[in-house]
């Protein structure tokens, strides 16, 4: 991207993600949470067979993944496990084409409601999450532990499919 063209989300395509995206998406994972996901868990979760994921990326030479989602059915409920994009490419629009595929994807496996859970110290991802429609469910008290800070709660969303 350069600082002269507006950034165009329509440019970012979500590709279905297999194990063999596992260190991409670990390297995203690693550069937004501690303590981040090693590349075996998340193979682990891809290899599931009632995972689904997707991979943000921007077309061009060479193509560079922005971001990513990973979610999992149960029954006709789904979770979003975690999403991220890469911090140049926050608030561009990519967390939400993120958010969109996943929710449609999971609906056409016959999910009925798509849950999550965010630090509740999360303002942007909460925004996020509120502007795409889920609704707030519940607190989880000092779910998140980060090195050297204090627990922070998980609030858990739900979106109705």
């Amino acid at each position: 991207m350069t600082d002269a063209a507006p950034f165009d989300p329509k440019y970012v395509s979500l590709l279905w993600a297999a194990p063999e995206q596992a260190g991409e998406i670990a390297s995203i994972h690693s550069q937004l949470f501690s303590p981040a996901w090693s590349e075996e868990s998340v193979r682990s979760l891809l290899d599931h067979p009632a995972s689904t994921a997707f991979l943000a990326v921007l077309g061009g030479q060479p193509k560079t993944t922005v971001g990513f989602v990973m979610a999992q059915l149960a029954a006709d409920e789904a979770e979003i496990l975690s999403v991220g994009v890469l911090p140049e490419w926050q608030r561009k629009g990519v967390g939400r084409r993120l958010i969109d595929g996943v929710a449609r994807a999971v609906q056409r496996a016959e999910a009925k409601t798509l849950f999550l859970e965010v630090a509740a110290d999360n303002d942007a991802a909460i925004e996020l999450y509120t502007r795409a429609g889920f609704l707030g469910t519940g607190l989880r008290r000092g779910y998140y532990e980060r090195p050297g800070q204090p627990p922070v709660d998980a609030v858990t969303l739900a979106l109705k499919l």
